[in-house]
């Protein structure tokens, strides 16, 4: 059964136009908060962006998260408090697994490895890529277009494909450390 049958029919014109310009140009406080309870997430100040797709059965988002615009999160993702999601960003829990017998790739490798947690006070910058059986720890920060494919560290700073750590967060301070590259 169609969504649209399941909850009452075709739209109207009107009722499309609106749709249509709310889940692609409303990005504000209030809406980004509406969006989040309308798809199930109910803890306070959750905010979910326009174009994002978030599929994480029945785990919740902790409170006061966002979900920037067009990130897609699929699959068992444990999301911590104050996490910033930022825009294009994607964490799939699980994989396809390849299959000789049928020549292609069609099951699900093992679920309980395949689950990602990102731990409260993250911040995934813009086009990061969370792959499965990884956590990023507490107040981590991932850099723009990472791949992270292990655990990060609590108050890490990471960057790179694969990302590698390149600095830390001083929990005290706040103040962000680089690591010097050697020549």
């Amino acid at each position: 059964m169609s969504v649209q049958q399941r909850f009452g029919g075709e739209l109207s014109d009107e009722e499309f136009r609106k749709f249509t310009l709310y889940t692609t140009q409303s990005n504000n406080f209030e809406d980004d908060n509406a969006r989040a309870k309308i798809i199930g997430f109910n803890n306070s100040g959750v905010r979910v962006a326009p174009g994002a797709i978030v599929r994480i059965g029945d785990n919740q988002i902790g409170e006061n998260s966002y979900v920037g615009l067009y990130s897609y999160i699929n699959g068992d993702v444990s999301i911590g408090l104050n996490v910033l999601i930022g825009p294009h960003v994607s964490i799939v829990a699980s994989n396809h697994l390849y299959d000789p017998q049928t020549d292609h790739f069609s099951a699900r490798s093992n679920l309980q490895k395949g689950k990602v947690s990102i731990e409260d006070g993250v911040w995934l910058t813009s086009g990061v890529v969370i792959t499965p059986g990884v956590t990023v720890g507490k107040c981590a920060l991932v850099c723009a277009n990472s791949v992270v494919t292990q655990t990060v560290e609590p108050y890490s700073i990471v960057a790179g494909t694969p990302a590698k750590e390149i600095g830390k967060i001083d929990p005290k301070s706040g103040k962000y450390h680089w690591y010097k590259e050697e020549v």
